[in-house]
């Protein structure tokens, strides 16, 4: 699982530096690496799955490529803006170029656990959403603290 949020700056080729915390999270492979899977996110920011969670967020996803014309579409663009990259051996991902400016990156960038992955944003983005969603805190209770079907809430 992914949590907690941390600022790094992306140097001149545009690598970024993964956390410690999120590195634990990606498997070694067959010759020791870790690798990520890196997409365009939504709301302006990357996705960044380790390999098994991309898997399982696309077992989610509705994969029948003749559904529609805009199925299609999506996949495609969805597709087309994911890369799987290896963390190099100081704990640091190549951002593509594409991909940086889909997401407007440059300079300080901040990476953000969102539970089955991770999120990079720009600092500006991120602080953006943060203003915008910080009074709207309190309903994380609508998420949180469902109860279950049949039960009652004490009140308390």
């Amino acid at each position: 699982m992914f949590f907690g949020e941390s600022t790094h700056s992306m140097d001149a080729k545009n690598r970024v530096f993964v956390p410690k915390r999120f590195q634990n999270q990606l498997p070694l492979d067959g010759d020791g690496v870790r690798a990520v899977v890196l997409t365009r996110g939504l709301d302006g920011c990357l996705f960044l799955f380790s390999e098994d969670g991309f898997t399982a967020a696309l077992a989610r996803l509705e994969t029948e490529s003749f559904s529609s014309r805009g199925a299609r579409n999506k996949q495609r663009l969805f597709f087309s803006n994911s890369t799987r990259l290896n963390l190099d051996a100081s704990g640091r991902m190549l951002v593509p170029e594409k991909l940086k400016a889909l997401a407007g990156l440059a300079g300080e960038v901040v990476m953000v656990g969102a539970g089955e992955r991770a999120e990079l944003w720009s600092v500006a983005a991120w602080e953006q959403l943060v203003a915008e969603q910080d009074g709207d805190f309190e309903d994380l209770d609508d998420v949180l603290g469902k109860e279950s079907p049949g039960k009652e809430s004490n009140g308390g």
